[in-house]
């Protein structure tokens, strides 16, 4: 958010937000709905139009500092979870620093291929 912003609701009170909104919707564009995992956003997004455009998980809900771990723990769950069961931001909050405000989203499939 800009300093002086105050409509959470406004894409021109967030710096950067537009330019991760784009490339989501460029991506789900490219790839469709089921293969890609996206997890979008910075310190601070506009959290409810990244999800929107269709990101999986996007950071900060709560317009807060996020930990520079937490996509990382999120991107490792993802690709650790076997293709056939749903990762839910319940999954895995109580790894993140600040849990459900630093990070959140509508879930994804694992993409750990089973191996025969």
């Amino acid at each position: 958010m800009i300093k002086k912003g105050v409509k959470y609701n406004d894409i021109y009170n967030y710096r950067n937000s537009r330019y991760f909104i784009q490339t989501v919707q460029n991506a789900r564009e490219w790839k469709g709905q089921k293969e890609l995992a996206i997890f979008a956003g910075a310190c601070q997004s506009y959290y409810e139009a990244l999800i929107g455009a269709g990101a999986n998980f996007a950071s900060s809900p709560g317009r807060i500092m996020i930990d520079f771990i937490d996509p990382l723990i999120v991107a490792e769950r993802i690709a650790t979870t076997e293709n056939d069961k749903y990762l839910r931001i319940e999954d895995i909050k109580e790894e993140l620093r600040d849990g459900e405000l630093g990070v959140s989203g509508i879930g994804s499939i694992g993409k750990k291929k089973k191996i025969l």
